[in-house]
C-alpha cells in the first residue's frame, strides 16, 4: 500500500522517526484540498501512542478537507543544517500517514492536556483556565498512525 523508499540506504529505523516525533516542536500536515490541490500546512502537536494531536479552530480549510479525505500525511523535520559548501543540508525527518478523526468533547481534554504538557509544563497552575477560556471556539484533531517513514542525508550515515 506505501511505496518503499527509494534510496533505502537513507532510511530511518522506526525507533529514529518515533523520537523526531516525539521531540519536534511543529510539523506539516498535508491533506486533500479544495478542488484537488493539495494542502500543507504547519501547526503545533504532540505525539503519544501512535496518534498524533493537534487544535484548530472548528471551521476552515484543514477541517473541510479532513471531513471530504480522512487519509493525511505530517512531516516533521528533527535535523535542518545547511552546508553551503556541499551545496547539501544534512537533514532527518519522519513522515507519517494516517487517518485524521475530529474528536468528541471527553478525548478533546485527555488531547488538549497532552499538548499543554508539552508546550506549557511550567505553566500547569493555568491549564485549566486557559482551556476553560478556549473551550468553545477550540477543535481537536487525532492522527492514528498507519505507516511511519523516515529519511536522511547520505552524509549522516553511519
Amino acid at each position: 500500500m506505501f511505496r518503499e523508499m527509494r534510496r533505502s540506504r537513507q532510511k530511518l529505523g522506526e525507533q529514529e522517526c518515533l523520537r523526531i516525533l516525539e521531540q519536534g516542536s511543529f510539523g506539516v500536515l498535508a491533506v486533500l484540498g479544495d478542488e484537488g490541490y493539495p494542502y500543507a500546512v504547519p501547526l503545533s502537536y504532540v505525539y503519544r501512542d501512535g496518534k498524533i494531536y493537534f487544535h484548530c479552530a472548528r471551521e476552515g480549510h484543514k477541517l473541510d478537507a479532513i471531513r471530504n479525505c480522512s487519509r493525511v500525511s505530517f512531516c516533521v523535520v528533527g535535523q535542518d543544517e545547511v552546508h553551503p559548501e556541499a551545496y547539501t543540508t544534512y537533514f532527518r525527518s519522519a513522515v507519517a500517514f494516517g487517518k485524521a478523526k475530529i474528536l468528541e468533547e471527553e478525548e478533546k481534554k485527555k488531547a488538549i492536556l497532552l499538548l499543554a504538557e508539552k508546550y506549557c509544563p511550567e505553566e500547569r497552575d493555568g491549564w485549566e483556565e486557559a482551556i476553560r477560556r478556549e473551550w468553545k471556539p477550540l477543535c481537536v484533531v487525532e492522527i492514528t498512525v498507519e505507516h511511519l517513514t523516515g529519511k536522511q542525508a547520505i552524509e549522516l550515515i553511519k
